[in-house]
């Protein structure tokens, strides 16, 4: 039974990751004709597009009464973006140019809206409210991306028209239709492969003795960045740096402001254990942007050694969770790992 539950983990992730290549390939093909730049385009279009899995995961922990899975997946993920992603992209794809004034613009607003949900939780609880305040920074940093980042949009914004009216008209081209239908089928089977993996991964949980917390903030985080990872890796091969920072940046807002705001705004995320089992995962955000803030900005350049650093941390912290994790014993879960074969 363990081994069914872990290849039907498998399968369903590598559907909910092609799923998701599928959906940024159509993504980047409707974004060309709206002439976003580099930047904004990967930090909108494409950090949403490869946080899909977040979100899919987020709605489908809400409808099973789950909601704190989607909290530690998010945790997890963007702490795995930020270490995981970015370090194994610059290790396997060379250092990565830092470009333009992002480090001064973007990296302050990131980190306020990544901590932003985590301060909302002092009182053990993500409301509607919350979910309506979260939802409401992304609209604001959405809109600030788009407005302040189109460069090509601004030089022709006489010519063209109103900002929204331009990529309205861009969409209802007869050329973009069977983009928009493809875009829809592989919303549909990213969100059914994203519901089935949250169901069997909860249950693979409750067999191991595994806490879910655990197999959001570790599990199924590795597993819902996959996107963003192949992205990354191609991303610096092509030298696309700005591309590379606008979907890293844009994947952590995303999952920190709407996958959150949308998943309290179903069901509420109420902490019964309180905060300490999600505080090692909150340090280790703290100080895994840190880092890499500190990184980035030394010599406008992320080397490839810099890169082993971040997987190093991302290493340690999850030793830190398997070994520290309230509720979880080691020998409990080998022990139900012999007893289940």
């Amino acid at each position: 039974m363990i081994l069914l539950y872990f290849l039907l983990i498998a399968l369903f992730g590598y559907l909910l990751v092609r799923a998701t290549d599928h959906l940024v390939s159509e993504l980047r093909v409707l974004s060309q004709m709206t002439k976003l730049s580099a930047f904004g385009l990967t930090a909108f279009l494409v950090a949403f597009a490869t946080s899909l899995p977040e979100l899919v995961v987020g709605i489908a922990s809400a409808i099973e009464g789950r909601p704190s899975l989607s909290l530690g997946n998010v945790l997890g993920s963007n702490i795995s973006n930020i270490s995981l992603v970015v370090g194994g992209a610059a290790v396997l794809g060379g250092s990565i140019r830092v470009v333009g004034d992002f480090l001064r613009r973007e990296l302050l607003l990131v980190f306020l809206a990544g901590s932003l949900p985590l301060l909302l939780l002092v009182d053990n609880s993500l409301s509607r409210i919350d979910a309506l305040i979260l939802l409401v920074v992304y609209l604001w940093y959405s809109m600030t991306i788009l407005r302040g980042k189109t460069e090509h949009l601004a030089s022709h914004q006489d010519a063209l028209g109103p900002f929204w009216h331009r990529i309205l008209l861009k969409l209802n081209q007869k050329r973009t239709r069977k983009h928009l239908v493809w875009l829809v089928f592989w919303l549909f089977i990213l969100m059914l492969s994203g519901d089935l993996l949250v169901r069997t991964s909860t249950n693979l949980a409750e067999l191991l003795g595994i806490p879910v917390i655990l197999m959001g903030i570790v599990f199924l985080a590795i597993g819902t960045t996959l996107p963003e990872f192949a992205f990354e890796v191609e991303a610096v091969r092509n030298h696309q740096a700005a591309m590379v920072y606008g979907n890293l940046l844009g994947s952590v807002v995303a999952n920190s402001t709407v996958i959150l705001g949308i998943t309290a705004l179903i069901h509420p995320i109420v902490l019964d254990g309180g905060f300490h089992p999600y505080l090692l995962a909150t340090v280790a955000f703290v100080v895994v942007f840190g880092v890499f803030w500190m990184l980035a900005s030394t010599k406008h350049q992320l080397e490839r050694w810099e890169g082993v650093l971040l997987l190093l941390i991302y290493v340690l912290f999850v030793f830190f969770e398997f070994f520290k994790i309230s509720g979880f014993s080691l020998s409990r879960f080998f022990s139900n790992i012999v007893t289940l074969l």
